[in-house]
């Protein structure tokens, strides 16, 4: 986990605010890989001011400078990583929970060229039931 969020931000090329340093915290300390809303309704208790146009447009600021990953693993929402080393996805078919696991990308099925394609990212996403739900599903 990352200690020091303001050298972290600086690292990739972000100028550390209050709100993008808040918005960077709570993305390291909830590993619920959150919606842009979700983070918003979260934080605007503690920073009055804080704007969900200020949550959205950090987020694309993190994502663009490689310090948070946007995750295509929801039809519905973005949803936003503060882990960015390589490493997968669990999505619960029942409860809709995302979960890091421990499978690196790049020890699964990774290429990084198809033809004349150069791969920049590869997402590795597994669904099923959590350890919650698969005790609900019928044998």
């Amino acid at each position: 986990m990352i200690t020091n969020i303001k050298s972290h931000l600086l690292n990739h090329k972000v100028k550390p605010s209050l709100q993008r340093m808040a918005i960077m915290r709570y993305l390291m300390e909830n590993k619920t890989h959150p919606t842009a809303d979700e983070i918003y309704l979260a934080l605007h208790p503690v920073i009055p001011t804080l704007s969900k146009t200020t949550v959205y447009n950090t987020l694309k600021l993190l994502v663009e400078h490689g310090a948070v990953l946007n995750l295509s693993v929801d039809e519905k929402n973005a949803r936003y990583d503060g882990v960015t080393k390589d490493h997968a996805h669990f999505k619960c078919l029942t409860c809709g929970a995302i979960l890091d696991i421990g499978v690196r990308p790049s020890e699964a099925i990774y290429v990084k060229n198809i033809g004349d394609l150069k791969i920049t990212e590869a997402q590795l996403m597994y669904k099923g039931y959590c350890s919650n739900c698969k005790n609900q599903q019928p044998q």
